[in-house]
């Protein structure tokens, strides 16, 4: 399953929830502040590639870009 990110019209924060591309566009509640008023986000991904031999760097965090990976927002 996908995950997905929704931003809640109420608190302005963001939400990631697993779920079935059939759900995708289905209410969900912000596990910040409770509210239903959500809307699914534009998520951001990663992808890299090496040439032979090169170790591979850590990418960016996908929410706030910190560039030593994911902040654990």
């Amino acid at each position: 399953m996908p995950i997905y990110e929704y931003l809640c019209k109420e608190c302005e924060k963001t939400t990631e929830a697993l779920r079935r591309m059939v759900d995708v566009d289905s209410p969900i509640t912000c596990e910040h502040c409770g509210s239903q008023q959500t809307s699914r986000a534009a998520s951001v991904f990663a992808a890299q590639t090496s040439t032979a031999g090169d170790p591979l760097p850590m990418p960016p965090c996908g929410r706030c870009g910190d560039p030593q990976g994911a902040c654990g927002l």
